[in-house]
């Protein structure tokens, strides 16, 4: 008997006329399963039920277009940014011939180290390969969950040697860059307040376009340099998120990504300053949705790189900067919250502890220590002397 164990119910599997059967019996108990393995093969022995026909197994570009992409679609319509990166690395992986037309169960790891191949040569990030295998992974997985196969085709391994946003800015580095930030708006302007007095202004009745947010580089990076949200949490804060000496992040990557984050006074002075618009956004932009985009300040933000004369970074650099900057002085159960984590592994690579860290973090619990010994001495001889009080009367 073949029969075997898959969660409560028992399935047999066996070969018959050179076709492999693999059925679930339905059943809990391992005797009736083992007498319908019986039956069923008794059935085809007499010839009284024919062979079933097996439904095709479809190419991954088929898997990919009629059921794992309306999958996505479906679960994070209200998530652009998750749909987008779906939707950018499933382009990658049916854009490869040999793996869009690969049936699911005949994809051989020869096929993913090609396209790996192909990826390198042309000139793809590390990070951005592992990126497009993780979703090919989790396709992988859905189809034997959804049963289109009947065991993973291929196992997957990232590619080793990524590089994860490690950088942080120094305090010379981040002043440099909201300088230059300003410098920028103030330079915009003085650009507009010029132009309005030119020739094409009052001569040819051609008024210059007033900025509408010059200042908005500016604003963005002094909220993600004290309050360490991502960058997109960052588009999306609307003004009824903003509760005064706190901002509130209803949305995210996880269900830890919702907390409320206490706000340093440049962070208060920046809302401050810009409140009092008819838009419902924080950080509103002539853009589709309304809010700020990704793509809306890049290039001020490389203007600003350059002015300030230090290398260029991307914006998430802000957060983890801000992170690093909390970890010296937050317990790791603070700082996970305040991140919005939903693992202290994550949290973990923003703490980057030494013998000088070690030693200052002793130096507060000796101090919070003597502070206890303190107090239990002082209680101590207060309670004596009432004692030596209450003795003395007696």
């Amino acid at each position: 008997m073949a029969v075997y164990k898959r969660g409560k119910v028992w399935w047999f599997k066996f070969a018959f006329g050179g076709a492999q059967f693999r059925e679930s019996t339905k059943q809990t108990n391992k005797r009736v399963a083992e007498q319908i393995e019986a039956a069923r093969k008794t059935q085809l022995a007499k010839g009284e039920v024919g062979i079933r026909d097996r439904a095709p197994v479809p190419t991954f570009g088929e898997f990919v277009k009629l059921e794992f992409l309306p999958h996505v679609e479906a679960n994070f319509a209200d998530k652009p940014s998750t749909l987008a990166y779906y939707r950018i690395q499933l382009g990658h992986l049916t854009g490869y011939g040999a793996l869009a037309g690969a049936k699911l169960n005949e994809i051989p790891a020869e096929v993913i180290a090609s396209f790996i191949e192909r990826q390198r040569q042309a000139k793809y990030e590390v990070s951005s390969i592992n990126r497009a295998l993780q979703v090919l992974r989790r396709a992988f997985h859905l189809a034997v969950e959804w049963g289109k196969v009947e065991k993973l085709p291929a196992k997957i391994s990232l590619v080793p040697g990524e590089r994860r946003r490690e950088r942080v800015l120094s305090a010379d580095e981040e002043n440099a860059y909201m300088k230059a930030a300003g410098d920028l708006a103030t330079s915009t302007l003085e650009a507009y307040e010029k132009a309005l007095h030119g020739v094409r202004a009052t001569k040819r009745a051609q008024p210059p376009q007033k900025p509408e947010d010059p200042y908005l580089l500016r604003d963005v990076a002094s909220i993600l340099l004290d309050c360490g949200l991502r960058p997109e949490e960052c588009q999306r804060l609307r003004w009824e998120h903003y509760r005064g000496d706190t901002i509130y992040v209803p949305h995210g990557k996880t269900i830890n990504a919702r907390r409320e984050i206490p706000l340093s006074e440049r962070a208060r002075g920046v809302l401050e300053l810009r409140r009092g618009g008819e838009s419902p956004w924080v950080f509103s932009a002539p853009t589709a949705s309304g809010h700020l985009e990704q793509s809306t300040l890049k290039r001020q933000h490389e203007k600003a790189c350059k002015l300030a004369k230090i290398v260029l970074f991307v914006p998430y650099t802000f957060r983890h900067t801000c992170l690093t900057r909390w970890a010296g002085i937050l317990d790791p159960y603070t700082l996970a919250y305040l991140a919005g984590h939903s693992d202290f592994g994550t949290t973990r690579r923003y703490v980057h502890p030494n013998l000088n860290t070690a030693r200052e973090a002793f130096a507060r619990a000796r101090a919070v220590q003597g502070s206890s010994q303190e107090i239990q001495n002082v209680t101590g001889r207060t309670e004596m002397a009432e004692v030596t009080k209450v003795l003395a009367i007696a």
